[in-house]
């Protein structure tokens, strides 16, 4: 995991220059210069990516004053303060951080410096636009909090440290004012080392503080005591820790620490309800479902039972779903309700319907291989397979080398060329006409699943889009993604045959066939007619390298026709390549040719796009994804020093 947040680095050194100004102001008596130093406080202030963050600015107020800086471009900054010996017994240090676009970020430090070395602190600044499906941090601290408010010698709490621990409760707890509380639970923490619950609670405190990195570090000790003393052990420094985790986009890591949580609590509402959302953003639809079913039936808050319709959904169940929908909503009226559980409501309505649909449709998957042979010329040379026993083998090669990619896409621009045409009843080209643009794919800042944003720029490096559409073309985008279906995250949600084996341009290649599961699909393409957007599954054929398991050639068809919008067929042909990067090792297989054809409406529409010229750049954490323009600029500032 990439570690993240502000590093500030404070350093002594010894130094025996300083300016007579500066010691009248010690109040007119002399002091030996060798008993100055000079402290450097320094530090990087990055996002929970760990991208550098630059233009934040950073409050240090210590010594009596405060300064405002800046962070670089690399994200860093530093500031330097000259202190007697007696100053450096105690340096009180408080830092804050703002950034648009982020959560302001806040550490309180109290060094005691008589080692003559301060340790390397971290500030960490999060998003302000939090993924809404994830538990809130408001829900964590009143979850938890209640459960720790009076703890006693059984809990590692002498009675020296009662009274400072009671008031830091009440101050937290009733009176919310978290800026009194910390003061008692960072004493009460510093006298009583063994005290785990003492520890979780200013954890509480802090991240209520918006100090993510101090209440990182306390649930991590409190965590640390309980693993060494069975008599410390607790769920909710582990709960804690695997609910920050979740909010650091790392579902897989999250649900190990709530699962030995759960190993001391098993039937804790809130540990079943995060362990359930961590394996519902796995798809783990299984384990999510007896999780999320256990934590509804121990008496779980609302939350835990919209998680369940999730799962459920997700497990391919939509009437169980609709049912806990029904339960969840007691009567209330769905249009009262928050965005959030509309959008469900609504999925579990359209996955009604999409079952019903598509529920008699028979796939290629399904079909014989005498009849997929007449009916795509692409088989021709097919060595059929005598069984299906190298299938799920393939799928495992090809779906890890499918994660790989999507974990370690870098931003890319490249030069696309597309060539749109109306092809006429006879099949002969009709009217037509070329366009190039920059093609950038950028891997969002949050991104909660793999996948990135896609845009097109003008080769001068400005936001643009093809031209066409009122004229009778169309635009098609979205290619480097369409390898999803084979991400182990999204297998399930298809049905695959192997066909055998066959020569591509040279090369042996296993061929697979694909077919969606509509009711199941969470990746899915679009078709979109003005203000009206249907979603689109398909069926198809991908040809595999037989010695690297990578797709060489992708070609889709839609899983039935669309008379409602009147398309009877979509068909996409992706030709993959090897591609280089100078200062990234290794090979990316990224689209090279794309053909896309429609027939829509009686019209047959012809789509050809290009991608040559490959290259990375970086785009400023600053640089919000939805703002194509900032993104733009960045990659024509690459493409002046190619990559590959």
């Amino acid at each position: 995991m990439r570690k993240s947040g502000l590093e500030i680095l404070v350093m002594l050194a010894l130094t025996h220059l300083w300016s007579v100004p500066f010691l009248a102001q010690q109040g007119g008596h002399g002091i030996d210069a060798a008993l100055l130093k000079d402290c450097i406080v320094a530090g990087r202030v990055v996002n929970l990516q760990g991208r550098p963050v630059h233009g934040a600015t950073v409050r240090i107020q210590a010594a009596g004053g405060w300064r405002d800086l800046v962070t670089d471009f690399q994200g860093e900054f530093h500031a330097e303060y000259s202190l007697t010996e007696v100053t450096l017994q105690d340096f009180p240090v408080e830092l804050t951080v703002t950034m648009k676009g982020f959560l302001q970020a806040h550490r309180m430090l109290d060094f005691e410096t008589t080692s003559g070395d301060f340790p390397a602190v971290q500030v960490t600044l999060r998003d302000a636009n939090q993924n809404p499906d994830l538990l809130a941090p408001a829900d964590l601290i009143s979850g938890l909090a209640p459960k720790l408010k009076d703890l006693g010698t059984a809990d590692g709490l002498s009675a020296k440290s009662e009274k400072d621990y009671a008031r830091g409760a009440q101050e937290f707890l009733e009176r919310k004012r978290v800026d009194r509380a910390l003061p008692f639970f960072i004493k009460t923490a510093k006298h009583e080392a063994t005290c785990g619950p003492c520890r979780t609670m200013l954890g509480l405190a802090e991240l209520a503080s918006s100090d993510w990195d101090g209440a990182a570090n306390a649930f991590a000790e409190a965590a640390e005591q309980g693993r060494k003393d069975a008599k410390q052990a607790r769920p909710e420094p582990l709960l804690a820790l695997g609910v920050m985790e979740s909010w650091r986009g790392q579902p897989e890591r999250a649900a190990g620490f709530l699962e030995e949580a759960l190993r001391y609590a098993p039937d804790h509402p809130l540990a079943l309800q995060e362990i359930g959302r961590a394996e519902v953003q796995l798809r783990n639809w299984t384990a999510a479902n007896d999780h999320l079913a256990k934590a509804v039936a121990v008496g779980g808050s609302p939350e835990a039972r919209l998680l369940h319709v999730q799962a459920l959904l997700g497990a391919d169940k939509p009437e169980e779903a609709n049912q806990e929908m029904a339960r969840f909503l007691g009567g209330q009226d769905v249009r009262t309700m928050p965005v959030r559980v509309r959008t469900l409501w609504a999925q579990v309505q359209n996955q009604k319907r999409v079952e019903a649909a598509y529920a008699q449709v028979k796939t290629r998957v399904e079909a014989p291989l005498d009849y997929l042979s007449r009916a795509m010329p692409e088989l021709q040379g097919l060595e059929p397979a005598e069984d299906q026993k190298p299938l799920q083998p393939i799928l495992a090669a090809v779906g890890k080398n499918v994660e790989e990619f999507f974990r370690s896409f870098p931003n890319t621009s490249s030069l696309e060329k597309i060539h749109q045409e109306k092809v006429k009843g006879n099949g002969k080209r009709g009217e037509n006409q070329d366009q190039k643009f920059q093609y950038l794919c950028v891997t969002p800042v949050n991104a909660w699943g793999p996948g990135f944003s896609e845009y097109r720029a003008s080769l001068s490096g400005d936001p643009a889009r093809p031209r066409g559409l009122t004229e009778g073309f169309m635009i098609t985008s979205g290619f480097a993604s369409a390898s999803l279906v084979f991400h182990p995250a999204y297998q399930s949600e298809a049905a695959f045959r192997y066909l055998g084996r066959q020569k591509v341009n040279g090369r042996a290649t296993h061929v697979l066939l694909f077919a969606q599961h509509p009711s199941q699909a969470h990746v899915y393409g679009s078709f979109m007619d003005g203000k009206s957007e249907t979603a689109i599954y398909v069926q198809g054929v991908a040809w595999v390298d037989c010695q690297n398991y990578q797709i060489l050639r992708l070609l889709t068809d839609l899983l039935k026709p669309l008379p409602e919008i009147e398309l009877r067929r979509q068909t996409t042909d992706i030709d993959f390549s090897e591609v280089h990067f100078k200062s990234i090792p290794g090979a990316f297989w990224l689209p090279h040719e794309v053909a896309v054809t429609v027939d829509w409406r009686g019209r047959v529409l012809r789509n050809d796009h290009q991608y040559s010229d490959f290259k990375v750049f970086n785009v400023d954490s600053k640089e919000k994804m939805g703002k194509p323009k900032d993104v733009a600029r960045s990659a024509k500032e690459a493409s002046d020093s190619p990559e590959n």
